[in-house]
């Protein structure tokens, strides 16, 4: 699997640790920066790791900023990108299965020296679940065609949303 990954400064570190986990699992690497702990504007490295997903250059994407709060909101802004930020390997899993998530993001803050290696193979190895999941990443990628960001005024949506509040999450 080809990952491309990128951080500010606060994930420098931390994107050392994954670039050799992930090259130790045998995938190929597009590290896209920082490489230095001089403050960097994050949005910029969202930018450069969500093309490159967008555009199949890789397969996934990875970005680490101090919360992964800020990535995830850069990276969700992307039509396609499916950005969930993870600091465990449980969420890092359910982002998958449930979601399709093809970016995840990072804290570098909170993760510290925890070991990482575990939550990015189980992120890289979990398979999306599809079923019911499937239709609300359409509805996602539906909404992102949208011209207009208020659903709340289209009565399809309103129907649909009615219809499916008595099924199980």
């Amino acid at each position: 699997m080809r990952v491309s990954i990128g951080s500010d400064h606060r994930g420098v570190s931390i994107k050392a640790r994954i670039v050799a986990a992930l090259e130790d699992m045998g995938h190929l690497v597009d590290d896209v920066g920082t490489d230095c702990e001089q403050s960097v504007d994050y949005p910029d490295f969202a930018h450069l790791v969500c093309k490159a997903v967008q555009r199949g250059d890789s397969d996934r994407g990875i970005l680490i900023c101090g919360t992964g709060i800020g990535m995830a909101i850069a990276a969700n802004k992307f039509r396609g990108i499916r950005a969930a930020n993870c600091f465990d390997e449980v969420m890092a899993e359910l982002s998958r299965r449930h979601n399709n998530v093809n970016v995840l993001c990072l804290p570098g803050d909170m993760i510290g020296d925890r070991p990482i290696k575990e939550l990015i193979k189980v992120w890289l190895s979990t398979e999306f679940e599809s079923g019911r999941h499937q239709r609300r990443v359409d509805r996602i990628a539906e909404i992102e065609r949208m011209e207009s960001s208020d659903v709340s005024c289209d009565a399809s949506v309103s129907g649909q949303l009615a219809d499916q509040s008595t099924e199980p999450h």
